[in-house]
């Protein structure tokens, strides 16, 4: 016999229970953070323990594990560790991993959207009052957040009738010369052209920042004396714009509805669950002052208990927004001081996790409850026709089974300008708009107005980048794919499908185009391989694969005139190497447009503030030159 007939069979790779209990003999009992994952090194599920050791082991005992839990060890491929300092880290480090990855088996906040801000700026003589979202990059005191835009706009309303702050960016203020539209209305003080003085103006945005942080009952009763006091010596006038100024800030307490007493800075998180699905209705208490409240409906299994679901929700919740003084709660969490510390840490003050049993927080907690209810009820009525749909599409377009994620493409452009690429995402919770894309055409190479060629490079650079994704395990990969067009459009499709190595098994590409009269209704589907072929008229599935094509297409035409609109809004100097937001301020004020600057001689140029005789240069060859 041979070496090669002597040699063992080579040993299959570890799976499930194996694979774990081969793990679990060198973990240490530490806390931290585990991650598993399926063949596809997509995750599965992510946790957090006290001693990894220990809460990793429990997972080699599967007849102690519920069914989920079960199907997803047997399903494991692969683990992770991340070995933390303290307990606290790991469920901090668990929500963010869980937020980012997604996992199939861990209850998920879909929604999670960034809430908008108030920012009131300090770096600027006369302090422009902003709406804002994203990264604190403006110097200012921030006030929030506001559960819509909204909320935030009727706030900046009042801010203007009560302290008559400007709204303008610097460059409309610097501009002006005399005061605009809202100064005649009376929602501006006009600082832009001094008719008011900077004291005068400064003591307005004190008010405004009293008012903001929940001062304002002491700031009415202020108003009401100065009115007092104008009315005494007749200065009738001035009487009626603080009357003005304090009926404003009536309005607002009569719009927010409930403003509570003794809850200045609370978030109150009220948990319903009903048929296996929850809703998390959270309002924001600020500044003793309701800016308003959310539905959330977060993904997890019918087994799932409420506290647990709390739990989830509140730690990827506040994976990225600061915690309020106070979170008033409907359920008895299981680790609640440990979230307690842990939300503390992210506030970088203590946070109280309360759940009231009398008084005004009872009551808050109730209306919280209440309108949780009636969100979850109306979610469920849409949910319930959305499964049907979606088991149409799936008999329509031969999947096995309904699907949870669909994709529409579109493109839109004029005369192959402004060139834009559009998908949409939807599935058993409707559209998912933080999911929606958009692609500027880039090549070069592409004809202007080739809508075959656009949607080429729309699905190679998006699946491209989907076969990174599954390489890290954080792809979500669509089941069906609808192109907006006929066959030239889905033979485009499968090809660039069959170039990445994406398999019709795997992701399924359809074309949905008009028919001859461009009717709603007459609209024909592709599939690859077979003929044309259209739904009946009445058809619940037409109905909604037409809704579908709608939207990619009202999302791809609002992309293209923005891109539109923002090139119409370029200044000829944008493109000139070396000329910055002050050089670009000077030439305007010296030659007045930027028409005069690219007609204008060396000479000219040089006398511009701040341009040296090697930048006139650099204008002047900019516009004129003839290669």
């Amino acid at each position: 016999m041979t070496g090669a007939e002597n040699s063992p069979p080579p040993s299959l790779p570890l799976t499930g229970t194996a694979l774990i209990a081969d793990h679990v003999r060198r973990l240490p009992a530490k806390p931290g953070v585990y991650r598993m994952m399926d063949a596809h090194n997509a995750a599965l599920y992510v946790g957090k323990a006290k001693s990894l050791k220990a809460r990793v082991s429990s997972y080699t005992r599967t007849e102690r594990q519920p069914n989920r839990i079960a199907r997803m060890i047997v399903a494991t491929r692969s683990m992770e560790f991340i070995v933390t300092d303290t307990e606290t880290e790991a469920l901090l480090l668990e929500a963010n991993l869980i937020k980012r990855l997604k996992p199939r088996y861990n209850i998920l906040l879909k929604d999670d959207k960034s809430f908008p801000y108030i920012v009131l700026r300090h770096d600027h003589a006369a302090p422009q009052v902003l709406k804002h979202r994203g990264a604190r990059s403006v110097k200012g005191d921030y006030f929030g957040p506001f559960a819509s835009g909204l909320a935030v706009n009727r706030t900046l309303d009042t801010l203007q009738k009560a302290f008559l702050l400007r709204t303008c960016s610097d460059p409309v203020y610097e501009g002006r010369t005399r005061p605009c539209m809202l100064h005649q209305i009376k929602r501006c003080a006009a600082p832009c052209t001094d008719e008011i003085l900077p004291e005068d103006y400064a003591e307005l945005v004190a008010q405004a920042k009293a008012f903001l942080t929940g001062k304002s009952n002491e700031l009415v009763a202020a108003l009401n004396v100065q009115m007092q006091e104008a009315a005494q010596v007749h200065d009738f006038e001035r009487a009626a714009e603080v009357r003005d100024r304090i009926r404003a800030l009536a309005a607002v307490a009569a719009q927010q509805g409930v403003n509570p007493q003794s809850t200045e800075d609370a978030d109150v998180a009220a948990l319903h669950m009903d048929g296996g699905a929850s809703c998390v209705r959270v309002f924001f208490y600020r500044a003793g002052q309701n800016w308003g409240e959310h539905a959330f409906f977060p993904r997890h299994d019918k087994s799932a208990a409420a506290s647990e679901v709390l739990a989830a929700f509140l730690a990827q919740f506040y994976e990225n927004k600061r915690p309020p003084k106070d979170l008033i709660i409907s359920h008895d969490l299981p680790e609640q001081k440990l979230l307690e510390e842990a939300l503390s840490i992210r506030a970088g003050r203590h946070v109280n996790i309360i759940r009231p049993q009398r008084g005004e927080k009872l009551d808050l907690l109730r209306q919280a409850l209440n309108n949780a209810r009636d969100a979850l009820g109306r979610r469920l009525a849409e949910t319930s026709s959305r499964h049907a749909q979606l088991a149409g599409i799936a008999k329509v377009f031969g999947l096995e089974e309904a699907p949870q994620r669909i994709e529409v493409y579109d493109n839109s452009h004029i005369s192959g300008t402004n060139c834009v690429g559009a998908m949409v995402v939807a599935g058993p919770d409707g559209f998912e708009k933080n999911h929606y894309r958009t692609f500027n055409i880039r090549s070069e190479d592409i004809t202007p107005g080739d809508d075959y060629g656009m949607m080429r490079e729309v699905l190679t650079r998006r699946f491209s980048r989907l076969l990174k994704e599954k390489e890290k395990g954080t792809a979500i990969v669509p089941n069906l794919v609808l192109v907006d067009g006929g066959v030239g459009q889905l033979k485009e499709a499968v090809q660039v499908m069959a170039d990445l190595g994406i398999s019709q098994d795997e992701v399924k590409v359809a074309g949905i185009a008009k028919g001859v009269e461009r009717d709603a209704g007459r609209e024909q589907f592709f599939l690859p391989g077979q003929k044309p072929f259209r739904l009946e008229h009445r058809d619940p599935v037409l109905y909604y694969l037409q809704r579908l094509r709608d939207e990619a297409h009202r999302y791809a035409i609002g992309a293209h005139r923005r891109r539109r609109a923002n090139d119409a809004k370029k200044n000829p100097l944008d493109g000139v190497p070396g000329v910055g937001p002050l050089r670009k301020k000077a030439l305007l004020a010296r030659f007045g447009s930027a028409k005069a600057v690219a007609n204008a001689n060396l000479a000219d140029l040089q006398n511009a503030d701040g341009v040296s005789k090697q930048m006139a240069k650099t204008i002047f060859d900019y516009f004129h030159d003839e290669g």
